[in-house]
């Protein structure tokens, strides 16, 4: 992780990390951290909160750093500090967990993870946004992504055991070191 920090501070201006404030248990605020994989913008509206693949603010270690999944990695501490944990729903923005409505909320319950059956599942989600048109991507995002994610999740949540968070720690580990063709 210390190579990788100092990757990315050499090769942009801006800190190594970034830190984005995330929906956790209870809906409580908590700072996720992440290598920074983009530029850094002087300006309030640097852009949408979703990005797509082929998104120029991403830096071209970003890039590879997105790929293989490496800009992860700080969410350890995440862990650590008990925001997160291994194995549950990706926390989202403030802007987007407020969309959610009904039984959907109930993800609200659970920890947030590094890992889950969504995040596998939508592993290529920044090609996905690539498909549609700029100027509907976060409706899409808000629309048609998030309740897919937050329904795959809470449905695991709901029914998670020891054994099944291995399976997908697994399939999390599988996935980034055999990774499909693109």
């Amino acid at each position: 992780m210390v190579m990788l920090a100092l990757v990315v501070k050499a090769s942009s201006r801006g800190p190594f990390l970034f830190r984005q404030n995330r929906i956790g248990k209870h809906g409580e605020e908590f700072a996720l951290l992440k290598f920074r994989t983009m530029y850094c913008h002087s300006g309030n509206n640097s852009g949408p909160l979703v990005t797509r693949s082929g998104d120029s603010r991403v830096t071209p270690v970003g890039r590879w750093l997105r790929k293989w999944k490496l800009d992860e990695l700080p969410q350890f501490v995440n862990v650590l500090k008990g925001d997160m944990s291994l194995v549950g729903y990706r926390p989202d923005m403030l802007k987007y967990m407020q969309t959610l409505t009904g039984q959907d909320r109930n993800i609200l319950y659970f920890r947030p993870g590094i890992t889950s059956p969504a995040s596998l599942k939508f592993r290529n989600e920044e090609q996905e946004l690539a498909r549609v048109p700029p100027e509907e991507m976060e409706q899409f995002y808000i629309s048609k992504l998030l309740p897919q994610k937050i329904g795959m999740d809470l449905d695991y949540a709901e029914h998670s055991t020891f054994v099944t968070d291995c399976r997908i720690l697994r399939r999390t580990a599988l996935s980034v070191l055999c990774r499909h063709k693109d």
